[in-house]
């Protein structure tokens, strides 16, 4: 197998639940510029349900839950799972006791209210748009995801934040230029604005992490993701006016 279609299946296999057994992965931080990829291909699916309820005329924000359900069972609700657990984590008094609570597989009421939120905000600012905004804001999310490997520490010793690695710089670059491309359908300007409200939220994540936990886990890259793209489909809803794209 060529080598950028390897590093995009180690992608696919670390992000998605797709069935990608047979494909022998390269080590993720080379893989971390196909994260637009995946994002592409999980907002694909996403984007067929939408396009499939849309035109049976189903109502818009049904049309949006649905095209959302999609992308998680695409995903396995990984990233859903690492909002939740970052957001339990949250509760913790001491740096030890968040980092333990993000591990039990339990869900509390943080989790339970950050996954209500967050869904419900996405779904009905996606009810006015269309499938551009759903496939570009699922592909620039997944692009600060990298970033994240790259410029936080893992706050563990263990866990994906560790095993991931560092990527390089170029890699990184090469992720973010990739998800800003993968905005453009939605217009320029739209896209500027969507860039900019992913970029902010995710900083605002990557700070408090670094504060909170001192790094980056796999709980936290999933809260990276899912915020940023909260964001990234709130942007593009205000600066469209609500229109499909």
């Amino acid at each position: 197998m060529a080598e950028p279609l390897r590093d995009v299946a180690t992608a696919l296999i670390w992000l998605t639940r797709l069935p990608l057994r047979a494909v022998v992965p390269v080590p993720l931080a080379r893989a971390v510029w196909a994260f637009p990829v995946v994002g592409l291909v999980v907002g694909m699916c996403g984007a067929a349900v939408l396009w499939a309820a849309q035109a049976v005329a189903l109502p818009p924000l049904t049309a949006a839950f649905l095209a959302l359900a999609a992308m998680a069972m695409v995903t396995g609700a990984l990233h859903e799972d690492g909002l939740a657990d970052y957001a339990d984590g949250c509760g913790g008094t001491t740096r030890a006791r968040a980092l333990e609570i993000m591990r039990d597989a339990r869900i509390g009421s943080y989790g339970v209210l950050a996954l209500l939120l967050v869904v419900a905000i996405k779904a009905s600012a996606l009810s006015g748009l269309g499938i551009a905004a759903l496939i570009g804001a699922a592909a620039v999310s997944r692009a600060g995801m990298a970033a994240g490997l790259r410029w936080l520490p893992p706050a563990r010793a263990d866990g994906l934040g560790r095993q991931a690695g560092r990527p390089d710089a170029g890699r990184v670059w090469l992720a973010l230029g990739l998800g800003a491309a993968l905005l453009l359908p939605c217009g320029f300007a739209p896209a500027l604005a969507g860039i900019a409200a992913c970029g902010v939220a995710q900083l605002m994540i990557a700070r408090h992490a670094l504060r909170r936990l001192g790094g980056q886990t796999g709980d936290v890259l999933g809260a990276m993701q899912q915020l940023g793209e909260a964001a990234t489909i709130l942007a593009l809803s205000a600066a469209m006016g609500g229109g499909a794209a």
